[in-house]
């Protein structure tokens, strides 16, 4: 197999429900901050937070002025954030909106970005050659990729690119991980963790999207998974956010089956003008059998 990394092919009020959608309007931070909000506000069940829930209830979660009070900002004030009608809130309003939502460490990342409404240069992503070596020099014990902020694969050693399915040929699976992941039904196999794969899919690139909101490249995938996949935009948009962190998975290969593996996502600081990489490496750990299955797939 050719191991070269090659680039991709790149009474009560019923609030109005107001779409959070693929990229309506992608450049706008404000727009993306509202949505966010919206939906995380949503996902918080009223007795979670001490209030009385029930049938009547019309809106899903938290109202808005529920939400401003437990948060202790003004209802008016919330409801421009939410509208995109405000913009750049102060830290002490972000720390009582994350914490009244009970978002995570990712999620308050996201949010901070989304507030802060920074326009970053467009990033190109760049493999270095020492990258390119340190992939070839893993050994076919450690399958590992390379991940741009698109989910492009574009950079590989062989047993990685086998692992994932053949994404180094461009004939056997898209090199972009989400198009496989939700326009390819062969992903269901490689990955029988699909579900969770999908998810972290999704929230990887809403974070990207965050952060590069002028990336025309990126809202064009966004806005395609969405028409083509019921699946993706359902979770597009819940408001799903993930970084990659460390952890196990499952991957399957015909020649060696079902293959449970430690993962390290590493991340490669950018350069100017160039997109951080995530370098994604994956080991059998102490399992010898794994580890045997692993040097089978790599003198395949």
């Amino acid at each position: 197999m050719d191991t070269a990394a090659r680039p991709a092919e790149r009474t009560e009020p019923v609030e109005r429900a107001e779409p959070a959608g693929p990229a309506a309007r992608p450049a706008d931070p404000r727009r993306a901050l509202g949505e966010f909000l919206r939906a995380r506000r949503g996902r918080v069940a009223p007795e979670r937070v001490g209030l009385a829930g029930g049938g009547r209830r019309r809106v899903r979660g938290l109202r808005r002025e529920e939400l401003a009070q437990l948060a202790g900002i003004s209802v008016d004030y919330y409801v421009r954030l939410e509208q995109g009608r405000s913009t750049q809130p102060s830290n002490e309003v972000l720390d009582a909106l994350a914490r009244t939502l009970g978002l995570d460490e990712a999620e308050r990342h996201h949010l901070n970005t989304l507030a802060c409404a920074r326009r970053l240069p467009l990033p190109t992503p760049r493999v270095s050659p020492v990258l390119r070596r340190m992939l070839d020099g893993l050994g076919a014990g450690l399958p590992a990729f390379v991940t741009d902020h698109r989910l492009d694969v574009v950079a590989w050693n062989a047993p990685g690119a086998e692992l994932l399915g053949g994404a180094g040929d461009p004939a056997r699976r898209d090199r972009n991980q989400a198009r496989f992941l939700f326009l390819d039904a062969a992903s269901r196999t490689v990955h029988p963790d699909w579900a969770d794969r999908a998810a972290e899919a999704v929230g990887q690139l809403r974070v990207a999207a965050g952060t590069w909101p002028d990336d025309a490249g990126l809202s064009a995938l966004v806005a395609e998974l969405c028409a083509a996949s019921p699946e993706f935009r359902r979770i597009w948009d819940s408001g799903e956010v993930v970084m990659c962190t460390a952890g196990r998975k499952r991957l399957h290969h015909p020649l060696t089956g079902t293959l449970t593996l430690d993962f390290e996502a590493l991340h490669v600081p950018a350069g100017p003008r160039e997109t951080g990489l995530v370098l994604h490496v994956f080991s059998p750990g102490e399992d010898a059998a794994a580890a045997a299955a692993l040097a089978r797939l790599a003198g395949a």
